[in-house]
């Protein structure tokens, strides 16, 4: 089931978001999420969070960019757990805040994905996400240099 997260289900998306950082490259950041900073994206919303009798995966969008020319696009943020992968959330979370963002005059995501991410890619491609851009070198973590690939939609 996809729903609109909530306070309870802080402790299972700081749990995913923890594991991301410690143990791959999907994202560049490598400093844990504390509870407070988990609390507080959740309060920020929009998160859908995928639950099948506990959550295994959640999904977000935020500004792009800072700054009013940029308030009709926004960069989204999706995550699986390995069990959930290949069941149909990850389609069920980019619907959820395809639609939310669409009802909140957006009207691109973007995603930024790792280049060792693959899998990451096929999945947007799939969902009619296109390459937009390729930053080489543009994270660093676990002693390496990681190339960024951007992907937009239009809504």
């Amino acid at each position: 089931m996809i729903r609109p997260a909530t306070a309870d289900d802080a402790p299972a998306v700081r749990t995913i978001w923890n594991t991301l950082i410690r143990e791959t490259t999907v994202t560049f950041n490598s400093i844990g999420k504390t509870e407070a900073e988990v609390a507080a994206f959740l309060e920020n919303g929009p998160v859908f969070v995928a639950d099948i009798g506990g959550v295994c995966g959640y999904a977000s969008f935020g500004p792009f960019r800072a700054g009013v020319g940029y308030q009709r696009i926004a960069e989204h943020s999706i995550v699986l757990t390995d069990d959930a992968r290949g069941k149909g959330l990850g389609r069920g979370l980019m619907n959820a805040i395809a639609e939310q963002a669409e009802s909140q005059g957006i009207n691109s995501l973007i995603a930024g994905v790792s280049g060792e991410n693959t899998a990451g890619q096929a999945f947007h491609a799939h969902l009619g996400f296109n390459q937009v851009g390729y930053i080489p070198e543009a994270g660093y973590k676990f002693g390496r240099y990681i190339d960024l690939v951007l992907m937009q939609k239009r809504l």
